[in-house]
């Protein structure tokens, strides 16, 4: 199967590398090189891999991964970074990213990321193909298949990984799940000391989603372990 990558990428080197990798991978690239036609071209096109420069002309990468995000429409993204500091690792994580590269990189090590998340992507499209369509739990509704959650009858504005962690949560209400096993799971690579990113990510779901977010009736958090969705 042929997959379809959107590099936004303004280094031609590094552009020229990642393609020659992606068409080794059987994938059909397409390769931009400033922020804003960037974003507009991931906006309009279709694709399913965006593999995202942190430091590009008109339009920086954490920005294109913002707004991205804030959009139903999900596609996974893998960073690139020339800054090592652990603050742009986290920062691209916390807006949504699905893995990250430090520059200088290897086209193996890239090659291995991409599968992951490929590998990952497939996993989700075939949980998400059975019967369940719909989860409800009380007053709340996860619509699997339209990728929308409504309380109490009204829809709630949840971005895209925020409500692929709700229905990871809602399709096994009492598991416990620690935070490096959400990571794993939800993100899809294991980042080590990254798990605070999952603290952020259920943090802003409880706004939304909770009456009382700190007495949270569906999120749960176990002491000392990690969180669960409560049972109905």
């Amino acid at each position: 199967m042929t997959r379809h990558v959107l590099v936004i990428e303004d280094d031609p080197d590094i552009g020229r590398l990642v393609s020659l990798q992606l068409a080794e991978l059987n994938c059909e690239s397409r390769l931009m090189t400033d922020g804003v036609s960037g974003l507009a071209e991931a906006e309009a096109g279709h694709y399913d891999l965006l593999i995202l420069d942190l430091m590009l002309p008109r339009l920086d990468g954490l920005e294109i991964c913002r707004r991205l995000r804030a959009q139903s429409r999900y596609t996974p993204i893998l960073m690139l970074t020339a800054k090592s500091s652990e603050l742009d690792r986290v920062l691209g994580l916390e807006l949504g990213a699905d893995d990250y590269l430090t520059k200088p990189f290897s086209m193996l090590e890239l090659a291995a990321r991409i599968k992951a998340i490929f590998r990952r992507a497939d996993h989700l499209a075939a949980a998400s193909a059975p019967a369940e369509v719909l989860i409800e739990a009380g007053k709340l509704r996860i619509d699997l298949q339209r990728h929308t959650a409504c309380l109490e009858g009204q829809p709630l504005d949840l971005t895209a990984k925020e409500f692929e962690l709700l229905a990871y949560f809602a399709r096994s209400p009492g598991r416990v799940f620690t935070r490096a096993q959400l990571l794993d799971q939800v993100w899809g690579y294991s980042h080590s000391g990254y798990e605070h990113t999952v603290n952020s990510h259920i943090n802003r779901l409880r706004n939304k989603l909770e009456r009382d977010p700190a007495h949270p009736d569906f999120i749960q958090t176990v002491w000392g372990v990690g969180y669960r969705f409560a049972e109905r």
